[in-house]
């Protein structure tokens, strides 16, 4: 059976593939293992995260970790822009959109009373990514959840 044929835009994601250390709330949750691959020849692109025998899980996070968890994202060419499915070690599933552009990812939902939205850049050498979650109850005023910052293990993919 051949595979699906990636849309284009897929290619823009191409600077998250790989493994990754995400830290968390300053640095103090974490390290997250995460692993961005590409599944169906590029039609898709997932990401787990799960913890660590390092991580260290302090205050709420001990008590409300997702962990694991898995993404699986692909393109709407017709909106242009991602789709998120997500789900994690709690039970919650959840749908996000996605934008890639400038090295900066943009992920987001809207529900009644929990919006999110995650905002995270690369650096010049792809070796680094920081940004931050931020949530609201109305869409409108938002305030940061956690910060976090993704240190990529090995060289980056070419």
């Amino acid at each position: 059976m051949s595979r699906p044929t990636p849309h284009p835009a897929l290619r823009r994601l191409d600077i998250l593939v790989g493994e990754w250390d995400m830290w968390a709330a300053g640095r103090s949750a974490g390290p997250f293992r995460v692993e961005f691959t590409w599944q169906e020849g590029g039609a898709f692109l997932v990401q787990r995260a799960d913890v660590t025998p390092e991580t260290s899980l302090p205050g709420p996070w001990a008590d409300h970790a997702p962990f694991p968890t898995v993404s699986l994202t692909g393109y709407d060419d017709t909106a242009d822009q991602f789709t998120i499915l997500y789900a994690d070690g709690r039970g919650v599933s959840r749908v996000y959109y996605g934008s890639m552009a400038d090295r900066t990812w943009c992920q987001w939902r809207s529900a009644p009373g929990f919006h999110q939205r995650l905002t995270v850049t690369v650096s010049p050498d792809g070796t680094t990514m920081e940004g931050q979650w931020e949530q609201s109850a109305d869409g409108d005023r938002w305030t940061t959840d956690f910060d976090v910052v993704f240190e990529r293990r090995g060289k980056p993919q070419s």
